[in-house]
């Protein structure tokens, strides 16, 4: 996946409103591994890009309901089938982590970026989505060289009193053998 104006070539490009500035784009040295899955448990459908696009029904479904009103992006949500979808630019701040700290740092949407994988913290995940995530981080590592092998951590790394994502079913070792870090 090559990268261009801060837009991934071969990535379908949705934007979501739900981004602003980050304080200092030349900060950007961390990258946030999610999963999520709308309804819970339920891929396939459309309802994650209505999430990040404040198009969710709330009536749709009840659990829409309990996060009616939430304004969340991320930078890509990779599908169970590899296919990855941009919904911010890489050079805007997505808002994916919420309350967080890494490293002594807090607000980590201020120098991060938010990869999501359509999936749930407990079932597997695709070799698809491992592939196209290995992909797309080697791009970005080149993109952002201060984001390093240390520095790409889940949602659950910087926010661990309230999230368990990207789960126990994700394979790290699998993911950072597809990495270039290991060239």
């Amino acid at each position: 996946m090559k990268i261009i104006d801060n837009l991934l070539v071969d990535a379908q490009f949705i934007t979501s409103p739900n981004h602003n500035d980050y304080p200092n784009s030349d900060d950007i040295s961390l990258l946030v591994i999610h999963s999520i899955s709308l309804p819970p448990g339920v891929f396939g459908g459309d309802e994650i890009i209505q999430l990040f696009t404040n198009l969710l029904d709330p009536e749709a479904h009840p659990y829409f309901k309990e996060i009616e009103g939430i304004q969340v992006s991320a930078h890509c949500l990779i599908r169970r089938d590899g296919l990855c979808i941009q919904f911010v630019p890489f050079n805007k701040r997505a808002w994916h982590a919420g309350v967080s700290q890494f490293a002594g740092r807090e607000h980590c949407n201020d120098f991060s970026i938010g990869i999501e994988l359509e999936g749930t913290p407990d079932s597997a995940f695709t070799a698809a989505q491992y592939q196209s995530l290995a992909i797309l981080t080697n791009s970005l590592v080149k993109h952002y060289p201060k984001i390093t092998r240390e520095r790409i951590v889940g949602h659950c790394d910087i926010a661990p009193d309230r999230k368990i994502d990207p789960g126990e079913k994700f394979d790290w070792q699998k993911y950072f053998n597809l990495l270039d870090f290991n060239t």
